[in-house]
């Protein structure tokens, strides 16, 4: 099938999913270019790629967005202060980056005549919820400043589109799995990342229910809102996760595999604490596969094998100390402003 778009500009693009979804939005075809601060490098991007451009820019600045978008079909805004722990940096950073500038970057998107707009939201925004399953009708209840944002976003979007300006939000579950721009602050990769270098993991809590969806499936699901007709897509909110699981139930997993993984480490110990983090909630993502027929595929198992092997390879040196792997240490000791 022909790509509906040819061009395609994504925010954030030498990010942890952008990593990963750029050079597979290559292999598609697709002329991409990478927009992105970058705070942690991006020299992991395919720069020897001739479809691909990789701007140095900041979303902040409207006018260099716009020059740089000029041209372009797709928009995939993955660009934010990205963690729920990202309220312990200065406020003035998240709101200026995950807020202030967001409805300027969707008008110059929209002027520079892209028609297709995508954003990623998260499933965050659904806070704490006994609800056995959370849709997307579900009353958003944030905690932080990242999940307030992302909330405030989406319509922000939806204000602006049309019928030449087809705009799509999705949510999707807490990302896990191995990218050339790895994160270790997300709860399946943290626990994988102890298991291995600490032998021990220490789970903070362990009660609260978590979405988590395999990074290659956030990919699929970014590529199916790109081939969907607009009419089944358009001005609607999809939750992406897979399995919902504890904090507790994804220690075990990962504890188990990893002594699988790693047989010499022997017995892998695992303490808990308490926790302040209340986020608890169990999204259902029926949705996406009724109207667009996608369901993700890849488990929780397969991320920590492939974070496994990515360690045995030696592709993630120095995974506790250096903050290159931590969204909030990098960016304090950037002093990011």
């Amino acid at each position: 099938m022909p790509n509906k778009f040819s061009r395609v500009f994504v925010t954030g693009g030498a990010g942890y999913v952008g990593s990963v979804l750029i050079p597979r939005l290559l292999d598609r075809g697709y002329k991409v270019t990478s927009y992105d601060i970058s705070y942690y490098g991006d020299n992991f991007l395919p720069k020897n790629n001739p479809n691909l451009q990789v701007i140095r820019g900041d979303i902040r600045d409207t006018a260099a967005l716009a020059r740089a978008v000029a041209g372009h079909d797709a928009f995939i805004s993955l660009a934010c202060i990205s963690n729920d722990a990202s309220f312990e940096l200065d406020e003035n950073l998240s709101t200026s980056v995950n807020l202030d500038a967001f409805e300027p970057m969707v008008l110059a998107a929209k002027k520079a005549g892209v028609k297709r707009f995508i954003f990623a939201s998260s499933s965050s925004v659904y806070g704490v919820s006994d609800q056995p399953n959370v849709t997307e009708d579900h009353p958003l209840v944030p905690l932080t400043l990242y999940n307030k944002y992302k909330g405030m976003c989406e319509p922000l979007l939806l204000k602006h589109t049309d019928k030449s300006f087809v705009g799509v939000v999705f949510r999707p579950a807490t990302v896990c799995g191995y990218a050339p721009r790895q994160r270790f602050d997300l709860s399946v990769n943290i626990l994988t990342n102890h298991a291995i270098n600490n032998g021990k993991i220490t789970v903070f809590g362990g009660e609260q229910l978590r979405p988590n969806l395999h990074i290659l499936d956030y990919c699929d699901a970014v590529q199916v809102l790109l081939d969907a007709p607009d009419e089944k897509i358009a001005n609607e909110i999809f939750n992406v996760g897979y399995q919902n699981m504890s904090i507790m139930d994804i220690a075990l997993l990962v504890k188990r595999i990893v002594q699988e993984e790693f047989p010499d480490k022997g017995e892998i110990g695992v303490v808990t604490t308490p926790s302040d983090d209340k986020r608890s909630y169990h999204i259902n993502s029926d949705k996406v596969r009724r109207v667009l027929g996608y369901a993700p595929t890849r488990t929780i198992e397969q991320a920590v094998r492939d974070l496994c092997r990515a360690f045995k390879d030696g592709r993630l040196p120095n995974s506790m100390a250096d903050d290159i792997y931590y969204n909030v240490r990098r960016m304090k000791n950037l002093q990011a402003a």
